[in-house]
């Protein structure tokens, strides 16, 4: 256990990135079942299913056993998540839409689209599967964890959030093409990600309906 710590904690970017993803997720996961009044096991499902979901997708598709069930330091990593969002809540009246949380939540964003992209890539799919495989890895664990809260997927309706890891996975890609190094096209992954969804959260962003284009009438 304590040398799969420190490859975590001082590894490769994908360790790095995906240390980020999980606890950043498991925190915002856990926030929302706070809010709707689930008891401890269900927020702790709830949280969990967001940090790993994306994760166990992009394993799947390429082909090899989720890295959630040859890590025990994975579920722990999820589980401080959880522990942070419980004692945000104590702390905070609302803490799911907390700039706390909202950080979070665009910092796990970022790092899970890195780590898709750079799972992607060493698997040697194309460019759609790289940009596929990032969006995947990102948006897959809170589209999940909508489902268990009964609601239909935010981002299938609402905000600019999976749109953000497309165009991280797109740089990711686009500077490994050049001859960029991984390391650089990880960092830059990241940072178009989480600064576009900080920036769309800002100014409000969304994208737009066909009925918001006045290509379809209003019912």
């Amino acid at each position: 256990m304590g040398q799969d710590l420190l490859i975590v904690l001082f590894g490769d970017p994908f360790a790095v990135m995906n240390t980020i993803g999980l606890v950043a997720f498991a925190l915002v996961g856990s926030s929302k079942a706070i809010r709707e009044e689930f008891d401890l096991l269900g927020i702790a499902i709830v949280g969990l299913a967001m940090a790993f979901a994306g994760g166990v997708t992009r394993d799947i598709l390429v082909a090899r056993v989720p890295l959630a069930l040859q890590a025990p330091i994975e579920i722990s990593l999820g589980l401080l998540g959880v522990g942070l969002a419980i004692v945000l809540r104590v702390s905070l009246d609302s803490p799911d839409t907390h700039p706390i949380t909202l950080v979070a939540d665009a910092i796990g964003l970022a790092a899970f689209a890195t780590t898709g992209a750079i799972v992607a890539t060493d698997a040697g799919v194309t460019v759609v599967g790289v940009v596929g495989i990032a969006t995947i890895n990102a948006v897959g664990g809170g589209a999940f964890a909508d489902i268990l809260l009964d609601r239909a997927p935010f981002i299938l309706f609402d905000d600019f959030y999976a749109t953000c890891a497309v165009l991280g996975g797109s740089a990711y890609f686009l500077l490994g093409t050049i001859g960029i190094s991984g390391d650089i096209a990880a960092g830059a992954c990241a940072a178009v990600t989480v600064l576009t969804r900080l920036f769309a959260v800002n100014r409000g962003w969304n994208l737009p309906t066909l009925q918001e284009l006045g290509l379809v009438r209003e019912q």
